[in-house]
């Protein structure tokens, strides 16, 4: 396990070092910064400029930015943000929560719902519940997801009333409640993906599994379905749904860019396209190098979780 841990670890420094690089290298090439920003006001002089610029490190040359930015970036130290004039780890630090919060909810409501469907789609195949869960699926993966999310807000916001149409808390009834109902709407169009494609793979991987010997010998000794299922079937089935969900859930990280715009949540989605209309490049190098992160962390875990299920799996 060690082993593994160190190796993978190590495996890392490389990714994270070209994550850094091209997301360096991206925004040299990109138009504007705070030159050009600052520029923009009609009180900047031409000294003004070349002193913010002198300040800011950018008169030097892009070996020297950018060796200085990795000095600062292994101490942790992102640089600060040019529209807020703070520190960029703060901004992440107060935008990622509420991400967190939102993909929390929606993997939920992903995997409970996928793994439903997928199941009674499979105990049943090619039965009224499978075609429906399959028509589904189809209308999941074919819609746009700020569409998606428009529509849930015509519907349920502004049509039925019965949901908050944008926003993370009502600043007159905070509460556990409340915030869950500003989530549900965004944590819906979050899952729907997901929820489309899982449940269809989840529900092959039942049908290969249930034709396997060792199902036929379980219900041979007298075990219900449901012993079966829940004993015997659904272990190896998510076995390899694992892989599958470890792959998708990074491109959670690219949903919330569109879900947090249409319903205004101050998550890192919403920091994400506030940077880049704004130009704020020192925040979004802050926002790709923190993802890269996240997804090699995510894919670690679910490396483990996939060698405690299935125990064929070994780090050695």
């Amino acid at each position: 396990m060690s082993r593994f841990l160190i190796r993978r670890l190590l495996g890392a420094i490389p990714l994270l070092f070209g994550v850094a690089v091209i997301s360096f290298m991206l925004m040299q090439v990109a138009p504007g910064g705070p030159d050009a920003t600052y520029a923009r006001s009609p009180r900047m002089t031409d000294e003004r400029l070349q002193a913010l610029r002198e300040k800011m490190g950018l008169d030097q040359s892009i070996p020297v930015q950018f060796v200085k930015w990795i000095q600062n970036l292994l101490r942790g130290d992102l640089g600060s943000s040019y529209v807020q004039n703070r520190p960029v780890t703060q901004v992440i630090q107060d935008a990622f929560p509420n991400t967190l919060l939102l993909v929390t909810v929606g993997l939920i409501l992903a995997l409970v719902f996928a793994l439903l469907f997928g199941v009674l789609a499979a105990v049943n195949p090619y039965g009224w519940f499978d075609n429906v869960t399959a028509l589904i699926s189809y209308f999941g993966l074919a819609m746009p997801v700020f569409w998606f999310g428009l529509m849930l807000q015509i519907l349920f916001s502004v049509k039925l009333g019965w949901l908050p149409s944008s926003g993370l808390h009502d600043p007159q009834n905070p509460g556990v409640l409340d915030t869950l109902e500003h989530l549900v709407l965004p944590a819906v169009t979050l899952a729907i993906g997901s929820i489309a494609v899982w449940s269809r793979y989840i529900r092959s991987s039942t049908i290969e599994t249930l034709q396997h010997d060792y199902v036929r010998t379980a219900r041979a000794k007298g075990l219900s379905d449901r012993s079966v299922l829940s004993r015997h079937v659904l272990r190896n089935s998510l076995t390899s749904f694992i892989t599958v969900a470890a792959i998708d859930i990074p491109l959670y990280l690219t949903g919330v860019v569109f879900i947090e715009t249409v319903f205004s949540l101050p998550g890192m989605g919403r920091l994400f396209y506030d940077s880049l209309t704004r130009r704020d490049y020192p925040v979004l190098m802050g926002i790709l190098m923190f993802s890269a992160t996240l997804i090699i962390i995510g894919n670690l875990i679910a490396d483990l979780i996939y060698a405690k299920l299935d125990p064929r799996v070994s780090f050695e």
